[in-house]
């Protein structure tokens, strides 16, 4: 299975499965601790909700709950660095917890498929309940998420699939209707909550607005980080950041980037909107100009200089 790769380093922090905190989704995870202990945890479990909001760290932890009462507080929501089963999970060795991520998964062949439903049928070697997490569910593609799910009518009872469902593209029917969906929504106050918690915890300076920005806490963190390590300003400059984005992302194919680029584009409406420089017909004709241009440079490999002289021209004839 080919996997790609990203070339920059981002801070521990980025990468959900070092979390050894989790904040501000207590009741999220106490809901699942007691489908658990009541032995009706779903066979299929779905975590919808947008991207950042918590849904692969509330797994995380919740799964830590399991399988390292020893080193995890419930109370608090802590695992001890102490513990054996972190490292092993970091680094995919725990057999209990299989970890798939859809961008692992977007251009996988039958065999590699045919090698993981092996691996997922064979029993470990505790012989305790195991795992299965898509994460980044929308990105898989469909032929393997179907052979994937297919593995759920195994009659094998140890087995649990929980799916991360960031909701940026819509999931097929015959994927729901296997699942019991839990949908993560945070309001803008509980946003603010947990992005003060992990900008205090992790000591960060921040560059961006946490109150007027509608990000998730965990999009905040990233693009906060990306703000300040490019000196990027979101008062100006519309057309350079835009085209800043567009080339980080060719280099370290991060979607993460493109995500970035999403953000600063509705600022820019916004801003247009709000200072009344474009009437509204011509800014959603706009938004809608960027949004595809964006897409096709995303899915079918556009050049990014004919996309940026393309909003170039677009915005200097409006």
């Amino acid at each position: 299975m080919q996997v790609f790769k990203n070339l920059m380093n981002y801070p521990t922090f980025f990468d959900s499965k070092n979390t050894l905190n989790l904040f501000g989704l207590n009741d999220y995870f106490n809901f699942l601790v007691s489908l658990y202990s009541k032995q009706i945890f779903p066979k299929v479990l779905m975590l919808s909700g947008p991207k950042g909001s918590g849904k692969s760290t509330l797994i995380n932890h919740f799964l830590f709950s399991i399988f390292d009462k020893k080193n995890y507080n419930k109370t608090d929501l802590i695992l001890s660095s102490s513990s054996i089963l972190y490292g092993q999970f970091q680094n995919d060795l725990f057999s209990n917890i299989i970890y798939l991520k859809g961008s692992n998964f977007s251009s996988i062949k039958i065999d590699d498929i045919r090698i993981l439903k092996k691996q997922i049928l064979k029993s470990s070697i505790s012989n305790d309940d195991r795992f299965i997490i898509l994460d980044d569910l929308e990105i898989f593609n469909h032929n393997s998420l179907n052979a994937l799910l297919k593995i759920i009518e195994e009659p094998n009872i140890k087995n649990y699939f929980i799916l991360i469902n960031n909701q940026t593209k819509p999931i097929l029917e015959t994927i729901k209707s296997r699942c019991l969906e839990i949908k993560i929504n945070l309001n803008n106050d509980q946003k603010i909550q947990i992005i003060d918690k992990l900008t205090n915890f992790y000591k960060i300076e921040t560059v961006l607005d946490k109150k007027n920005s509608d990000l998730t806490p965990g999009n905040f963190i990233k693009f906060n980080y990306i703000f300040k390590k490019y000196e990027i300003s979101l008062s100006d400059k519309f057309i350079e950041n835009l085209s800043l984005m567009l080339k980080l992302y060719r280099e370290n194919k991060d979607i993460l980037f493109i995500n970035i680029a999403y953000f600063i584009s509705n600022f820019y409406f916004k801003y247009l909107r709000e200072e009344k420089i474009m009437q509204e017909d011509k800014i959603y004709e706009f938004k809608n100009f960027i949004f595809y241009n964006l897409n096709n440079f995303l899915v079918y490999n556009v050049s990014q200089n004919a996309l940026i002289n393309a909003v170039r021209n677009k915005l200097n004839y409006e």
